[in-house]
């Protein structure tokens, strides 16, 4: 007895129906999971650029460096297991799989753009300056000392997506005036930090010249003094 044609239509349209859509849903995955590896590569290329600087520092201090673990090259593709989500597609019977290839090569296109795409934004976050080079550049453009506080607010403020912490900003800070890069005071306990060609400009500067009347006041007190 033969299968209904009515029947055998209406299964294999289901059927189709459910692939169609169980490819939609793993495709959108892959972008997603492409998205956060896209980011967070970046983070990691920020962090790495971060160790160098606290490796620098370390050695200019003098302490003997800490061994730094080994960080694991990033991988450039992840297992859809990592999204927590079974993306598996089912099953097509028979008469759906001939539609396979096809759909395996649009999986693996959409795949491809988004490495394409995820590339750009990796150079960009790798060409980004150093935490020592942000620092310096922030010193050079004020004009008066500012503290380890006052640099890290205004580089955070300005680079909202790099994670500047006080402490490495300080200890960057102190670093540069090891490597005489910058100048250190301390004005009513609090210690403040100058560009070194700031620092100089400010001790060429000539003195201020003043009116007639003071000058022939100070000579006057000068020799009232005298005469005492």
């Amino acid at each position: 007895m033969t299968d209904n044609p009515v029947t055998v239509t209406s299964v294999t349209s289901q059927y189709a129906t459910q692939v169609a859509q169980d490819l939609e849903l793993n495709t959108k995955e892959q972008e997603r999971i492409g998205a956060e590896l896209s980011a967070l590569q970046a983070q990691l290329r920020i962090l790495q650029d971060d160790q160098s600087v606290l490796h620098s520092i370390q050695k200019t201090l003098g302490s003997r460096p800490a061994a730094a673990p080994s960080t694991p090259e990033p991988s450039t593709s992840l297992p859809q297991q990592a999204s927590g989500k079974n993306t598996t597609t089912r099953r097509a019977p028979s008469k759906t799989a001939a539609k396979a290839p096809n759909a395996k090569k649009t999986t693996v296109q959409a795949k491809k753009e988004k490495t394409q795409d995820a590339e750009p934004k990796a150079a960009t976050a790798s060409a980004q300056p150093t935490l020592i080079a942000l620092i310096h550049t922030h010193l050079d453009q004020q004009k008066e000392p500012r503290s380890a506080a006052e640099v890290t607010s205004a580089l955070a403020q300005a680079h909202p997506q790099r994670n500047i912490k006080s402490t490495v900003v300080r200890t960057t800070l102190e670093n540069l005036v090891a490597k005489s890069q910058a100048h250190r005071s301390k004005q009513s306990g609090s210690v403040f930090y100058t560009s070194v060609a700031v620092q100089a400009a400010t001790e060429k500067a000539p003195a201020p010249v003043l009116p007639q009347t003071e000058q022939d006041s100070n000579k006057r007190e000068k020799a009232g003094a005298v005469s005492s």
